[in-house]
């Protein structure tokens, strides 16, 4: 049996495949990152992108503050308050995470409302059109803001809207 060769010394420079597999992301997300001033790349001979391998950390930094529910512009502020072209640190993440501990603590208590609110709506059937949170006549919601305004606890008479 042939034992697999680890490489003694890393790149110092990945092409987008190199990145994409060791990130575990796909190509095409690396591109939007890059769109949006996530990362940066160099470029050489026909165009081809080479990151260089704190990119990786970068990646794994985006991937984890997605998955706590931060948007990619909250990301990109975190980003940018960065030294230029500093590698975000363990401290970096804390700062980051700190500032969302009450973003995601809001976001779990409206998830728990949806789950039971839904719970309640399966239950009667009937969808009630003076007490259902998912009604929005004539799109009145929009009035209150971006997003799901009766799941955040307001209601059509926010709006100005009698049903």
């Amino acid at each position: 049996m042939a034992r697999k060769q680890i490489p003694t010394a890393l790149p110092k420079v990945l092409t987008i495949g190199q990145l994409a597999t060791r990130g575990g992301i796909a190509a095409s997300a690396l591109r939007f990152y890059e769109s949006q001033g996530l990362l940066e790349s160099s470029r050489v001979d026909h165009n081809q992108r080479r990151y260089d391998r704190d990119a990786l950390r970068r990646v794994a930094f985006i991937r984890a503050a997605q998955r706590v529910g931060l948007s990619l512009d909250e990301i990109k502020q975190a980003l940018d308050s960065l030294p230029e072209g500093r590698t975000p640190t363990a401290a970096d993440w804390e700062s980051l995470a700190g500032g969302g501990q009450a973003q995601i603590a809001e976001r779990i208590r409206l998830l728990e409302r949806l789950r039971d609110d839904l719970g309640s709506c399966i239950g009667c059937g009937c969808l009630s059109l003076e007490n259902c949170p998912l009604y929005n006549p004539d799109d009145a919601a929009y009035l209150l803001g971006h997003g799901a305004q009766y799941w955040k606890g307001r209601t059509p008479a926010d709006a100005g809207v009698e049903l």
